[in-house]
Protein backbone atom coordinates (compact mmCIF):
# COMPACT_ATOMS: atom_id res chain seq x y z
CA UNK A 1 0.00 0.00 0.00
CA UNK A 2 1.35 3.18 -0.84
CA UNK A 3 0.93 6.16 2.07
CA UNK A 4 0.94 8.97 1.32
CA UNK A 5 0.12 12.05 4.13
CA UNK A 6 -2.44 14.05 3.61
CA UNK A 7 -1.30 17.31 4.93
CA UNK A 8 1.72 17.19 3.31
CA UNK A 9 0.96 15.65 -0.07
CA UNK A 10 4.82 15.62 -2.19
CA UNK A 11 2.90 15.44 -5.57
CA UNK A 12 -0.74 15.76 -6.61
CA UNK A 13 -2.45 12.20 -6.93
CA UNK A 14 -4.99 10.94 -9.48
CA UNK A 15 -6.57 8.04 -7.98
CA UNK A 16 -8.60 5.81 -10.88
CA UNK A 17 -10.34 2.42 -10.37
CA UNK A 18 -7.43 -0.29 -10.77
CA UNK A 19 -9.77 -3.13 -11.51
CA UNK A 20 -11.48 -0.96 -14.34
CA UNK A 21 -9.65 -2.10 -17.57
CA UNK A 22 -11.04 1.20 -19.19
CA UNK A 23 -9.67 3.62 -16.09
CA UNK A 24 -6.15 1.21 -16.28
CA UNK A 25 -5.91 1.76 -19.94
CA UNK A 26 -6.87 5.78 -19.67
CA UNK A 27 -4.43 5.90 -16.40
CA UNK A 28 -1.57 4.37 -18.40
CA UNK A 29 -1.90 7.05 -21.34
CA UNK A 30 -2.40 9.87 -18.81
CA UNK A 31 1.30 8.39 -17.44
CA UNK A 32 2.73 8.99 -21.19
CA UNK A 33 1.21 11.33 -22.71
CA UNK A 34 -0.42 13.81 -20.38
CA UNK A 35 1.91 13.74 -17.72
CA UNK A 36 5.10 15.56 -18.79
CA UNK A 37 7.65 13.68 -16.44
CA UNK A 38 7.10 11.31 -13.17
CA UNK A 39 7.78 13.86 -10.42
CA UNK A 40 4.62 15.80 -11.96
CA UNK A 41 1.90 13.79 -10.35
CA UNK A 42 1.27 10.38 -9.35
CA UNK A 43 -1.10 8.01 -10.95
CA UNK A 44 -2.21 5.29 -8.47
CA UNK A 45 -5.11 2.79 -8.36
CA UNK A 46 -7.36 3.54 -5.23
CA UNK A 47 -6.68 -0.25 -4.12
CA UNK A 48 -2.88 0.69 -3.67
CA UNK A 49 -3.22 3.75 -1.40
CA UNK A 50 -3.75 4.84 1.68
CA UNK A 51 -7.59 6.71 1.25
CA UNK A 52 -7.54 8.11 4.99
CA UNK A 53 -4.65 9.69 4.74
CA UNK A 54 -5.24 11.07 1.23
CA UNK A 55 -9.09 12.69 2.62
CA UNK A 56 -10.88 9.90 0.74
CA UNK A 57 -13.31 6.82 1.20
CA UNK A 58 -13.57 3.76 -0.96
CA UNK A 59 -17.04 5.15 -2.05
CA UNK A 60 -15.63 8.31 -3.31
CA UNK A 61 -12.89 6.18 -5.22
CA UNK A 62 -15.92 3.88 -6.70
CA UNK A 63 -18.08 6.92 -7.60
CA UNK A 64 -15.29 8.80 -9.91
CA UNK A 65 -12.02 9.26 -11.02
CA UNK A 66 -10.28 11.45 -7.85
CA UNK A 67 -7.53 14.21 -8.00
CA UNK A 68 -5.92 15.00 -4.73
CA UNK A 69 -3.62 18.25 -4.73
CA UNK A 70 -0.36 19.25 -2.81
CA UNK A 71 -2.64 21.03 0.16
CA UNK A 72 -5.09 17.82 -0.36
CA UNK A 73 -7.81 20.04 -1.92
CA UNK A 74 -9.91 16.83 -3.84
CA UNK A 75 -11.33 17.33 -7.63
CA UNK A 76 -13.88 14.14 -8.71
CA UNK A 77 -15.26 13.28 -11.74
CA UNK A 78 -14.74 15.63 -14.74
CA UNK A 79 -12.77 18.63 -12.71
CA UNK A 80 -10.38 15.97 -11.85
CA UNK A 81 -9.81 15.10 -15.70
CA UNK A 82 -9.45 18.70 -15.64
CA UNK A 83 -6.69 19.17 -13.10
CA UNK A 84 -4.68 16.56 -14.49
CA UNK A 85 -4.91 17.78 -18.16
CA UNK A 86 -3.98 21.39 -16.31
CA UNK A 87 -1.05 19.89 -14.50
CA UNK A 88 -0.06 17.53 -17.53
CA UNK A 89 1.70 18.94 -21.05
CA UNK A 90 0.58 23.18 -21.60
CA UNK A 91 -0.50 21.24 -24.73
CA UNK A 92 -3.23 19.98 -22.79
CA UNK A 93 -4.58 23.29 -20.78
CA UNK A 94 -6.76 24.57 -23.36
CA UNK A 95 -8.47 21.19 -22.86
CA UNK A 96 -8.75 21.51 -19.01
CA UNK A 97 -10.20 25.72 -19.58
CA UNK A 98 -12.76 24.20 -21.42
CA UNK A 99 -13.94 21.44 -19.07
CA UNK A 100 -13.78 24.62 -16.75
CA UNK A 101 -15.98 26.73 -18.88
CA UNK A 102 -19.43 27.15 -17.02
CA UNK A 103 -22.26 25.88 -18.90
CA UNK A 104 -19.37 22.87 -20.56
CA UNK A 105 -18.75 21.27 -17.18
CA UNK A 106 -22.27 20.71 -16.33
CA UNK A 107 -22.29 19.04 -20.23
CA UNK A 108 -19.07 16.99 -18.74
CA UNK A 109 -20.55 16.02 -15.49
CA UNK A 110 -23.39 14.47 -17.69
CA UNK A 111 -20.76 12.77 -19.96
CA UNK A 112 -18.59 11.57 -17.37
CA UNK A 113 -21.44 9.95 -15.31
CA UNK A 114 -22.85 8.30 -18.45
CA UNK A 115 -19.39 6.90 -19.45
CA UNK A 116 -18.64 6.25 -15.83
CA UNK A 117 -22.42 4.25 -15.81
CA UNK A 118 -21.57 2.40 -18.59
CA UNK A 119 -17.71 1.51 -18.68
CA UNK A 120 -18.37 -2.07 -18.25
CA UNK A 121 -20.41 -2.21 -22.03
CA UNK A 122 -17.68 0.08 -23.66
CA UNK A 123 -14.78 -1.25 -25.42
CA UNK A 124 -12.03 -2.64 -23.56
CA UNK A 125 -14.81 -3.00 -19.92
CA UNK A 126 -14.93 -5.74 -18.50
CA UNK A 127 -17.66 -7.15 -15.82
CA UNK A 128 -15.39 -5.79 -13.06
CA UNK A 129 -16.29 -2.63 -14.04
CA UNK A 130 -19.90 -2.84 -12.88
CA UNK A 131 -19.45 -4.61 -9.86
CA UNK A 132 -19.21 -3.52 -6.73
CA UNK A 133 -15.93 -4.17 -5.20
CA UNK A 134 -17.60 -7.18 -2.67
CA UNK A 135 -18.16 -8.89 -5.66
CA UNK A 136 -15.03 -7.96 -7.51
CA UNK A 137 -12.75 -9.49 -4.34
CA UNK A 138 -15.10 -12.81 -4.92
CA UNK A 139 -14.76 -13.30 -8.32
CA UNK A 140 -11.08 -12.68 -8.00
CA UNK A 141 -10.75 -14.74 -4.80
Amino acid sequence: MVSMPRASTPLPVLVFDGDCAICSTLARFVERRVRRAAGDFTVAPWQELDLAALGLSEEQCIEALQWVARNGQVSSAQNAVARTLWTGHVWWRPFAAVIWTPGINQLAAVIYRWVADNRHRLPGGTPACSMPPAQRDAAHG
